[in-house]
């Protein structure tokens, strides 16, 4: 069961909330045991130190849950994505040096009783029960039906690695494949520096401006892009960054765009350098190791401010409440 994106909190008596974790949605049950993610790939191999833990789950029981890392009580999701890897001799070491932890949220079938079609309510009371008896590392998620407690989770516990909410209604069932849950996601705007451009698979527009900002020395940094614009900017846009050509903007020994990746396949990744001088604000929901997760949203044209002001320290870490406070005791 997936969810949507809304700005506005549902509320009422039948919504609960839970916080959303910034890791690999998974499903684990143990016959054998089994770590998939919601693509159904196989996640264990990845994560053999957490082959106890599912394998303890009572026989006929289906958990839905989140793998996560945790480092220096945050959750580390570059970390987390670092463990995806092809050398066993790698994942062997980092299971030891990173260790994943569990967090289970939704309870899909309970020793052999499939509960796809039970309120959510009478799934968490369940899953609440199963919780007590399961191993380390799982944790069970915190959940609240005091919409006054979820923002303030919202706005605490942030920098731990919460990054939104997820609302369930409490009579609502276990739709595969399906949006019923509403997920509130944190935004923020930053200043950022074009710093070059991808042409449009069309070949006569712009297809994304790559995103810069400065550090302490004075280098440009690659930290994302922005493609939301209609077709008619698409064009204008294009002709005005290719009076713009330059050399390459960003700086030889800082992240740069175009760089290989093993997320992005046989994608096209060249790209097109401009003269740094054009500001643009833009929107973004993660911040992962100095960089946007996702394409940013454009929110408005800067044209009064500096290029040279659009520093790093817009992207100050956040401060708060670690990962570990977020779960009672009771709660593991």
């Amino acid at each position: 069961m997936e969810a949507r994106v809304r700005t506005v909190w549902p509320e009422g008596p039948h919504w609960s909330y839970e916080p959303k974790w910034d890791g690999f949605r998974a499903l684990a049950w143990n016959a054998p045991p089994r770590l998939d993610s919601r693509n159904a790939k196989p996640l264990l191999r990845y994560f053999p130190e957490l082959v106890g833990a599912v394998a303890g789950l009572p026989g006929g029981t289906v958990v839905d849950g989140e793998v996560v890392v945790v480092v220096d009580d945050r959750l580390d999701f570059d970390a987390l994505q670092n463990r995806i890897h092809p050398a066993q001799s790698r994942i062997d070491r980092l299971a030891v040096e990173t260790p994943a932890r569990l967090v289970a949220f939704d309870l899909v079938v309970d020793r052999g009783d499939d509960l796809r079609d039970v309120p959510f309510q009478e799934r968490r009371r369940r899953l609440e029960r199963l919780a007590v008896s399961l191993p380390d590392p799982w944790h069970l998620t915190p959940s609240t039906t005091d919409v006054a407690e979820a923002r303030r989770w919202f706005e605490t516990f942030e920098a731990a690695g919460c990054d939104g909410i997820v609302a369930k209604r409490l009579d609502g069932r276990y739709v595969e494949g399906k949006r019923e849950m509403v997920k509130i996601k944190h935004r923020r705007s930053v200043d950022c520096v074009v710093g070059g451009y991808r042409v449009h698979k069309d070949g006569d527009k712009i297809g994304s401006l790559l995103l810069g900002i400065y550090d302490a020395a004075g280098e440009l940094h690659f930290v994302g892009h922005c493609s939301g614009f209609s077709d008619h900017d698409r064009v204008e846009m294009l002709r005005l960054f290719e009076e713009l050509r330059a050399d390459d903007a960003f700086g030889q020994d800082v992240r740069r765009p175009g760089g290989g990746s093993r997320w992005a396949g046989a994608e096209d990744r060249s790209w097109v350098p401009v003269r740094p001088g054009v500001v643009i604000q833009v929107s973004y929901d993660q911040l992962t190791g100095g960089r946007f997760r996702h394409a940013t949203r454009f929110e408005r044209w800067r044209p009064d401010k500096d290029a040279a002001d659009c520093t790093m320290d817009q992207l100050e870490p956040l401060d708060g409440p670690g990962f570990d406070q977020m779960f009672a005791p009771s709660g593991r």
